[in-house]
């Protein structure tokens, strides 16, 4: 199932943030409890099941480990992500390293982006959307119509 949606929460003292309950079984799915924390893009944090991490994990072990930046960001990646517990009442324990990265204070906002949930510092999230949304048709347009071998490359 598809984790979908836009979420305001504060984050309190602890470092806790609430899963809302429509969106918790499907991050939790079988697992019961255990989510991971992870760094993501654009500043922002991502959550993940842990059968979506296996899976993250399965696609960039296809990689070519010879590759720069495929061993930088493995590396930068794994060392971050940390396996949390969802407690009773639906939290998470941002770690302090990971939520100074993100630079997470009172106000946050989750969002369901497929198999995860990003985790934003509310204004980071508005200076976003606030960018990319004036240009969302064409962000569409290139997301399911990317540039072809041919076009992308120069002429001669």
């Amino acid at each position: 199932m598809l984790l979908t949606g836009c979420f305001s929460r504060s984050i309190d003292d602890k470092l806790r943030v609430a899963i809302p309950i429509k969106v918790r079984a499907v991050l939790e799915g079988p697992e019961k409890g255990a989510v991971f924390v992870a760094p993501g893009t654009d500043g922002s944090l991502a959550i993940y099941a842990e059968t979506a991490f296996s899976r993250l994990a399965e696609r960039l072990a296809e990689a070519s480990p010879t590759r720069q930046d495929v061993r930088a960001f493995t590396r930068l990646f794994y060392a971050q992500a940390q396996q949390v517990e969802l407690d009773v009442q639906g939290r998470v324990r941002i770690p302090p390293e990971l939520a100074a990265w993100a630079g997470l204070q009172k106000e946050v906002v989750l969002l369901g982006v497929q198999d995860h949930l990003e985790l934003w510092a509310a204004d980071r999230w508005a200076a976003y959307l606030a960018e990319k949304q004036p240009h969302y048709d064409r962000i569409a347009e290139a997301a399911f119509d990317p540039p072809t071998e041919r076009s992308s490359s120069t002429s001669i």
